[in-house]
């Protein structure tokens, strides 16, 4: 007779398919990385197109498979220049943006959990929020205090600073959501249980 630890374990697994979905998305998320970063005057947080595969991934995988795609990504760059600019993630652990990397992870996994209290329908305006809350919200929050601690600035300097980055993160919520949709609409499921 199985038991419900053995079944609970069995279903916590990853297939072979799971784990072919986080490693292509730590890939994408790697490859937007490629075009560089921009960095804003006076600002030592490069702007890159990283984020936008961080709101893909949750969007899309969920919140466990998309929070592992970013976790692979982070722990794979160690010592490869995977991030913008070449950077890895040891000198990007050193610098200002480190609080913004430790909250893609936790980014991608509020947007995979939102979007898939949801499922299998996928408003727009719901995953609209959910990129809003996961990949602007929680990113933020772990990015600004640090930000704060590396540049020996105050929160208020330091959330000043971000604001920079909202035009071009609302613009990464609107493409993310849309390309979401799509994806849900023509391979539901793909997200996994809850």
């Amino acid at each position: 007779m199985t038991s419900h630890r053995t079944v609970v374990r069995a279903q916590n697994r990853l297939t072979s398919r799971d784990l072919a979905l986080v490693a292509s998305f730590a890939a994408l998320i790697a490859v937007l990385g490629l075009p560089g970063a921009f960095l804003l005057p006076g600002n030592p947080v490069p702007i890159t197109l990283q984020t936008l595969g961080v709101m893909l991934a949750g969007s899309i995988l969920g919140w466990k498979r998309g929070a592992l795609s970013v976790m692979v990504l982070l722990l794979v760059a160690a010592g490869l220049p995977l991030l913008s600019g070449g950077r890895t993630t040891i000198t990007a652990f050193a610098g200002p943006s480190a609080g913004y990397l430790v909250g893609w992870v936790f980014g991608a996994a509020v947007i995979g959990w939102l979007v898939q209290r949801r499922l299998p329908a996928y408003p727009l305006w719901w995953g609209g929020l959910a990129n809003v809350l996961g990949g602007i919200g929680v990113v933020y929050l772990f990015g600004i205090p640090v930000f704060a601690v590396r540049t020996g600035t105050s929160l208020l300097v330091a959330a000043t600073a971000s604001i920079g980055f909202l035009v071009g993160d609302a613009v990464k919520v609107v493409i993310a959501t849309a390309v979401a949709s799509a994806v849900h609409r023509g391979h539901p499921g793909i997200t996994g249980k809850r």
